[in-house]
């Protein structure tokens, strides 16, 4: 057969029965004949174009033709046939989803080799029943030749599964055949943050195929193994395989970076954007989020966290009943109803048989290291004259993925033959014995430390100082902590593949890591050097500085790429603030002070606030200052009490906030600090707003407006405005007056170009405007800022914006609008797990209710909506209780005490879900 089958340049074809499992299971009688008819068929018209049938998979085939346009017309003529037959017994056709590839593969024992045959598969993977897929090689081929009729649709660039490069990708169209389908399966179009893979995946069959196996029978299946096994590759590749059976995606975390184990749960929650509510656990925000949804948890890296994940994954699994969790860890997490699968090496030869280049070439160990030292060196090969070296380095190195990639890096300067002989050195050197007897991990450490033995002198320290680092670096951050060689050191270390390249970040800047086996390694050795405290003081200044240089910026038109320039250094910051706390507590309490907003906007309320009490507590339990430095940390507490303020205000909690706020102004005033005294008047105001007392605001904007204007405080002046304009709408009645304070804010924060707060501004501008009956300048206003809110990814803001359009259509009458809005919000704030404002929404619906006398509705409304507040902890505002005592008042007009009383019970009753279910309930009758 080998005989027929074309060589050099080939087109494969690529067939599957779609749904073929279900088939089976449901008519197995029927499929076992419509098997066979469907192979005599596509056989039939592969072998009158001129095609090959090179093997068969059970529910399609493989083909190689010699000419890409024989293949086109096998492929029609196979699909014709296909949508011809009737197919007894079945339900319905069989449909065959197709795909053409060429390239070029290597031919042994009948059987062809190469990438080429897994982009092939990748391509007829993401294709549906009936659907034929072209690559764009083939179909640079064939699209000046095609049949009467026929056509390419172009169906753009993809990422498909496991490879590096995205396919432009084409749809076959002929006549009589279907030309309409759903989207392509890619990577592009389903729901996931899996990082794209910059190596082949290669070998795992079998482990890959039991995995899957096992997570259709588990929740909870944990992949262990010693580090350097694959684990990572092996989940992100399995990730990507069941990525279209997860209808919410699947979800990768990285757990490598974090120290602190009560970080976990945050460090899950900023993956979706999830925020820490007001007096509740944020896993049981967390819980609320994922409670209905269909998805892979993929955690990655818990071995140094293993009781805060077997925590994690108990309370999510029991909350959450279509959740599955994919973590991987040197030991398993411990858990009732967890699977383990411990992660083997790559398949190794056997030392006892005799070797050549084709059969070494089977064997995954071999494959990986010749892929990846091809990639370092494009001319190696594997030949008769090194595939003896190459199979001792497989052995001696248990087939652990790590260690043989790390040993492929050395082919630039060894040949295979040297680095055989000294991983046989340094193992004798490390055991005194037999390197048969060591454990995996101690193998990979012996690697390492030839690796390490290796680099020159100047390129060890390197290596050391980097491993200061949590989460990566950019190449500034490393230019300060090893100096001015940092370039060429850091260079040769990227060459030598002990430091990974990778993306870059908002297309401007690449950031490099260590491998967490790397970097643990290094820091050990750094230790040992006595320079690590150097090192980790060196790190802290530069991640102090780094946010000293952003900080003014959040006030501004740079806010945006500051904060995402923040998040990606999230890690940095923490282990500085570590390092800092005892040691320097002053530099500890200005990091977390200068991260204030960041805090803020990016839903870290909880974690900025326990480092700046930590902060604080230490700091002012250190001996008092003298002279210019007593200046000095006076600045330093007033604007820590700013922060701490700030902070407690946007987490709810309004009587810890005014007093920290009362403090910081005390502070600021002594040490005549203007910016922050006038920061604390501004969040004085608006806390003595939301807790009724007038007079507090009133004499905080006097003096803040004053300074502002003194100092030219274009920041703090359009802050105090803000504030003028909540005092006299929130608490004067005085809407006229609002409006114009706050048209006032927002032009000067336009000016200041800040969208975030100018977004925020607007919102008030359009609820004053609201309240003064100007609905359809409300509306304009709202839209505005909801526009700002989605470019800046704020959903909180996004839903709330929504919310106020429609208490618009709520006031203007527009009942049916109203509801059909309130229903996009309430699940907008489910999805967020902010149960405060889904209260807030079913009071709105009740207050509907109320209008149209539907008085029982109301009430169970009500009722459900107080039972929220309570859980959640999250009283009324002021203005929110004068609309609902109003309605309130109504409600008991309209009913009797004892039904009343009644209908409120069955509401506070009602779980969440049954509460929102039962106010949507009125727009789906309508």
């Amino acid at each position: 057969m080998s005989d027929q089958l074309p060589t050099g340049t080939v087109t494969f074809l690529f067939t599957d029965i779609e749904a073929s499992s279900r088939l089976w299971e449901q008519q197995p009688a029927a499929m076992q004949a419509a098997l066979a008819r469907h192979d005599l068929l596509l056989r039939n018209n592969i072998a009158a174009h001129g095609g090959h049938v090179f093997k068969t998979t059970g529910d399609g085939l493989h083909a190689a033709f010699a000419h890409a346009t024989d293949s086109v017309a096998a492929t029609l003529a196979g699909q014709h046939a296909l949508l011809r037959e009737a197919w007894p017994g079945l339900s319905g056709p069989l449909t065959v989803r197709m795909s053409l590839h060429t390239g070029e593969a290597e031919l042994r024992d009948g059987d062809y080799f190469g990438s080429i045959l897994n982009r092939a598969a990748r391509l007829m993977s993401i294709a549906w029943g009936g659907q034929i897929l072209l690559s764009s090689a083939t179909a640079e081929l064939v699209q000046d030749q095609l049949p009467p009729g026929a056509a390419l649709h172009p169906l753009g660039e993809h990422r498909l599964k496991d490879l590096i490069r995205p396919e432009h990708i084409f749809q076959l169209n002929a006549p009589g055949l279907p030309a309409d389908f759903p989207p392509l399966r890619s990577l592009n179009t389903l729901p996931h943050n899996l990082p794209v893979q910059l190596t082949s995946f290669i070998g795992r069959e079998h482990e890959l195929a039991e995995v899957k196996r096992l997570l259709a029978t588990t929740r909870l299946l944990t992949l262990t193994g010693p580090g350097g096994t694959g684990k990572t590759r092996l989940s992100l590749q399995m990730a990507a395989e069941v990525l279209d059976t997860f209808p919410d995606g699947v979800w990768l975390v990285e757990l490598a970076p974090l120290a602190d184990p009560s970080l976990v749960p945050q460090t899950l929650a900023a993956t979706w954007g999830v925020r820490a509510q007001p007096g509740r656990p944020l896993l049981e925000t967390l819980s609320d989020y994922l409670r209905a949804k269909s998805l892979l948890l993929v955690l990655d890296n818990c071995e140094h966290l293993i009781d805060a994940c077997a925590q994690l994954a108990t309370t999510l699994l029991q909350a959450c009943p279509r959740l599955k969790i994919l973590p991987s860890s040197r030991e398993a997490l411990g858990v009732a109803g967890e699977t383990a699968y411990r992660v083997p090496s790559l398949s190794l030869p056997d030392p006892h048989q005799p070797l050549s280049v084709e059969s070494l070439s089977r064997y995954e160990a071999a494959q990986l290291f010749v892929a990846r030292a091809q990639a370092a060196q494009p001319s190696f090969m594997l030949t008769a004259h090194n595939l003896s070296g190459v199979a001792q380095i497989c052995q001696r190195l248990d087939g652990i993925p790590l260690a043989l990639e790390l040993a492929a890096a050395r082919v630039k300067l060894f040949s295979v033959e040297q680095i055989a002989l000294r991983l046989d050195d340094r193992f004798r050197l490390l055991t005194g014995g037999s390197r048969t007897a060591l454990p995996r991990q101690q193998t990979l450490r012996a690697l390492i430390d030839w690796s390490y033995d290796l680099l020159p002198a100047a390129e060890r320290g390197a290596l050391g100082r980097l491993s200061v680092f949590a989460g990566g670096w950019t190449f500034e951050a490393a230019e300060f902590v090893i100096g001015p060689e940092a370039l060429d050191l850091l260079s040769h270390l990227v060459d030598k593949s002990l430091v990974v390249v990778d993306e870059l970040i908002e297309a401007r800047e690449r950031r490099c890591r260590l491998l967490e086996t790397i970097r643990q390694y290094a820091r050990d050795k750094l230790l040992e050097s006595g320079e690590a405290a150097a090192a980790r003081d060196l790190h802290s200044r530069h991640y102090l500085y780094f946010a000293e240089v952003a900080e003014p910026k959040l006030e501004g038109s740079e806010m945006l790429p500051a904060l995402n320039q923040l998040e990606a250094e999230i890690d940095n910051f923490r282990a500085a603030l570590e390092w800092t706390l005892d040691r320097r507590p002053e530099d500890a309490l200005r990091l977390a002070a200068r991260l204030t907003y960041f805090w803020q906007r990016r839903g870290r309320l909880p974690e900025g606030r326990r480092w700046l009490r930590e902060g604080l507590a230490r700091f002012e339990a250190a001996p008092p200052a003298t002279g210019e430095a007593a200046r000095e940390h006076l600045t330093l507490r007033a604007k820590a009490y700013w922060a701490a303020g700030t902070l407690a205000w946007a987490h709810g909690e309004l009587n810890d906030a005014r007093s920290h706020l009362e403090e910081s102004a005390a502070l600021a005033r002594a040490a005549k600090a203007s910016k922050t005294l006038v920061d604390a008047l501004g969040m004085l105001g608006f806390t003595a707003i939301w807790l009724g007392d007038a007079a507090t605001a009133e004499a905080a904007i006097d003096e803040g407006l004053r300074l502002a204007q003194a100092t030219n405080n274009r920041w703090g002046l359009a802050m105090m405005l803000g504030v003028q304009a909540a005092l006299a709408g929130q608490l004067r009645g005085d809407f006229a007056a609002a409006r114009g304070y706050a048209e006032a804010s927002v032009q000067v924060l336009r000016e200041l170009g800040n969208p975030w707060s100018a977004a925020i501004a607007i919102v008030g501008l359009g609820a004053a405007a609201s309240l003064q009956g100007h609905f359809a300048e409300a509306k304009a206003q709202m839209a505005e800022s909801e526009a700002l809110f989605r470019q800046m990814g704020d959903r909180q803001m996004v839903n709330a914006t929504v919310s106020e359009l429609a208490h618009i259509e709520r006031r203007l009458g527009h009942y049916p609008q109203a509801l059909a809005l309130y229903a996009q919000t309430i699940a907008g704030w489910q999805e967020l797990g902010h149960r405060a404002a889904v209260a807030h929404e079913l009071e709105c619906c009740a207050y509907i209710a109320c209008a149209q006398a539907e008085a029982q509705r109301a009430a169970r409304l009500f009722g459900a909506a107080e039972s929220l507040r309570a859980s959640a902890n999250a009283p009324m505002a002021g203005m929110e209780r004068m609309e609902y005592d109003q309605n309130l008042a109504a409600l008991r007009a309209l009913l009797e005490a004892e039904a009343l009383e009644a209908a409120w019970a069955d509401g506070r009753a009602m779980t969440m879900d049954e509460a929102i279910a039962y106010a949507l309930q009125a727009l789906a009758e309508r």
